[in-house]
């Protein structure tokens, strides 16, 4: 078993052990107990198909600008589907040193670029602090295919001796963690969480539980770059990819002509810190506390999630449990939004089955750039944290007739209302399901 593997497995366990107790008996040195810190969110740094940086990729969400296009990257000539959402204006030497160019992917040049935006929004400098007491947690869903899709060429056509000695650690899933670390010299506890989609979510949790026990600062979240001849392969095989030829009829969460998603690359890293730190070096603001987590695990077949949604259902109600909050406190749902009709009712049916007959609204901003898998739900972290701030939910993306079936208030065009609870749902390929809940933190 690889060390990623390793590292995923133990922290997936963890995740585990927690949703199904609902609390940690771990304590502080003090002797506080764990579930008594809901560390906070003071810094937000986007790389998405919608903008660079928060305030474009915001402004591009509350507009509806549908950033699903053709694949340029590469020919899509010879594959069913071929549109995605791609990171268009990114030149890694404007946010990344030129060593790292060299011996990262594509995906770890999103990520370093993510945290150093966050960094900056959170006025965060980590040579100010003990390197002890940052760490970095992210998650990952399928690590450097651009720079293995190249390298694997290279030793198809040319031989060993022309692959890059950086092939070992650009593909690695845990690279944007390490690498991360290596560039603000953290020595904080750090890893990589592998649960596809919900690995955005998962990296939260373990940056609250790394917080819990002491570390007073963590960067968290994900990104992924999976659009290569290779990854777009493997979102062919899930079965699950919209074939459709023009972008508006393509990727649909909740809509009645919904035929799957498209893939897209980039994520979101936030800066999460104990509040009493925060407080401390005087952050110039803060956008929600992590205020509850829970995370199941459908236990059915290998590619299909349990047809009742059920377990995405207990996930909700286990985050709410542990925020001590109930469903009418719940401002919104920034749902999963699959695209695929039978995965988007089984969500609606576990929305249903947690909030009732109360029409709590719910909403997919992602439908504008794609999935991106493990910074697909941490970009919906940061979306939800926004919306708290500006007291404004943002549309369903690329929705035009809702399914009247799922009997869900779908926001269909931004709605102005205050937002001080959001509850983020995610699921990964396999059976996992994650929901977090962020809350507003009033004024000291």
């Amino acid at each position: 078993m690889s060390a990623a593997v390793e590292t995923a497995a133990a922290t997936t366990a963890a995740t585990a052990a927690s949703a199904v107790t609902g609390e940690d008996r771990s304590v502080r040195g003090g002797g506080r107990p764990l579930g008594a810190v809901r560390p906070v969110v003071t810094g937000l740094g986007v790389i998405a198909p919608s903008g660079l940086g928060v305030e474009q990729y915001w402004a591009s969400t509350l507009r509806g600008e549908l950033r699903v296009a053709p694949i340029s990257r590469f020919d899509p000539a010879r594959y069913s589907a071929r549109l995605a959402g791609e990171v268009a204006g990114f030149e890694p030497e404007e946010h990344v040193d030129k060593r790292y160019i060299v011996q990262t992917d594509r995906w770890t040049w999103f990520g370093m670029a993510a945290s150093r935006l966050a960094l900056a929004d959170a006025a965060y400098d980590p040579a100010d602090h003990d390197p002890y007491a940052t760490a970095v947690v992210f998650g990952s869903g399928s690590g450097g295919n651009d720079f293995g899709q190249r390298e694997l060429q290279r030793l198809w056509t040319r031989g060993r001796t022309a692959v890059s000695v950086y092939q070992s650690i650009a593909w690695f899933y845990a690279a944007t963690t390490g690498q991360t670390s290596i560039r603000h010299g953290l020595k904080g506890p750090s890893g990589v969480v592998v649960s596809d989609g919900a690995g955005g979510l998962d990296s939260l949790a373990q940056a609250r539980r790394v917080i819990r026990r002491g570390t007073s600062t963590v960067l968290a979240g994900g990104a992924e770059s999976g659009l290569t001849p290779y990854g777009l392969t493997c979102h062919l095989s899930s079965g699950r990819v919209s074939t459709a030829a023009a972008a508006a009829d393509g990727y649909k969460p909740f809509d009645i002509r919904a035929n799957g998603y498209l893939p897209g690359e980039g994520g979101a890293t936030l800066v999460v810190e104990d509040p009493a730190a925060a407080a401390a070096r005087g952050a110039p603001h803060v956008y929600g506390e992590i205020a509850g987590y829970a995370a199941t695990h459908d236990a059915a077949d290998h590619a299909r999630p349990a047809p009742d949604g059920r377990w995405l259902a207990t996930a909700m109600r286990r985050a709410l449990a542990d925020a001590g909050l109930a469903p009418d406190d719940v401002d919104v749902v920034f749902a999963d939004g699959a695209g695929s009709p039978d995965l988007d009712a089984q969500e609606a049916a576990a929305i249903r089955a947690v909030f009732g007959d109360r029409a709590v609204p719910v909403t997919a901003p992602q439908g504008l750039v794609g999935r991106l898998c493990a910074g697909g739900s941490a970009l919906s972290v940061a979306t939800a944290l926004l919306s708290i701030r500006d007291g404004v939910i943002p549309a369903v993306g690329n929705l035009d007739t809702p399914d009247p079936g799922y009997g869900l208030d779908l926001v269909q065009a931004p709605r102005q209302t205050p937002v001080r609870v959001a509850l983020v749902n995610a699921r990964g390929y396999g059976g996992f399901n994650s929901s977090l809940v962020v809350r507003a933190v009033d004024p000291a």
